[in-house]
């Protein structure tokens, strides 16, 4: 959600929307599904501070002071798994040998006030040069196909227009932190590519060949993404990269 958006927002109406977000996250079962949106938070320019020339409307000074509070550990709302944001870039014409070593780690979180203290912080996907890539993965899932949480499992992708990426990572990220796609533990994470001509989302699962749950999660994406019916969405399994040595070539073609 853009910082205009969350500054078309009633002030009145915040706090009761955060006490009804907290009220649904505070719970800790397992299958409980947690409302991360009215939480909006400021985007800073930078990964070092937030922006001090954003004008701030009544809501977004709430969510500073929300950002800004040191909140205690036994006071925050915990997520179900704690999770890690990842960057990657390649100049244009250098090659990666080692893409591990290639991936800088950003900050983890496990409550709803850390997420978007985190979160925050970030550059939008717009603001990334080309050939950029955010990782979203759970705290010990390396975001490789060779980890022992991926090797079997495969990623659906989206295929978006330059300039949608934005607004459709910050959805799919909400949704995967707070468990909307409720397949248990089968997301691994996501990945945001920025490319030349188009920017590329891939949601990771577990298990390449559950079909019922594969297409649960293709179902969901398409859901919280609020995707046209019409969409393509491809299928890669991550032992057909390792053979082939490609992320997004030589997918299966679901309409």
């Amino acid at each position: 959600m853009d910082t205009a958006q969350s500054a078309s927002w009633s002030s009145s109406k915040i706090p009761n929307q955060l006490i009804d977000n907290y009220n649904s996250a505070s719970s800790k079962r397992p299958n409980t599904n947690i409302s991360l949106a009215p939480m909006t938070p400021l985007f800073a320019s930078s990964t070092n501070h937030l922006s001090s020339k954003l004008v701030k409307t009544p809501a977004e000074t709430l969510t500073v002071k929300l950002l800004d509070q040191q909140i205690p550990e036994d006071q925050k709302h915990p997520l179900h798994y704690t999770w890690v944001f990842w960057f990657m870039h390649r100049p244009p014409g250098a090659k990666i040998t080692n893409y591990e070593s290639g991936m800088k780690k950003i900050a983890s979180f496990s409550s709803i006030e850390d997420y978007w203290a985190v979160y925050s912080h970030l550059k939008r996907p717009k603001d990334l040069p080309n050939i950029s890539d955010y990782h979203l993965f759970k705290q010990g899932v390396r975001p490789v196909w060779e980890d022992t949480m991926n090797v079997n499992g495969g990623k659906w992708i989206v295929r978006l227009k330059k300039g949608l990426a934005s607004r459709y990572w910050e959805s799919l990220v909400m949704a995967i932190v707070g468990d909307q796609f409720d397949v248990g533990q089968e997301i691994c994470g996501a990945v945001l590519s920025i490319r030349n001509s188009e920017d590329i989302l891939s949601v990771w699962n577990q298990s390449a060949h559950e079909g019922r749950t594969n297409l649960k999660i293709r179902d969901t994406m398409k859901k919280v993404l609020n995707l046209p019916a019409d969409t393509i969405m491809e299928y890669k399994t991550h032992n057909d990269s390792l053979n082939d040595h490609s992320s997004f070539r030589n997918t299966d073609i679901f309409r």
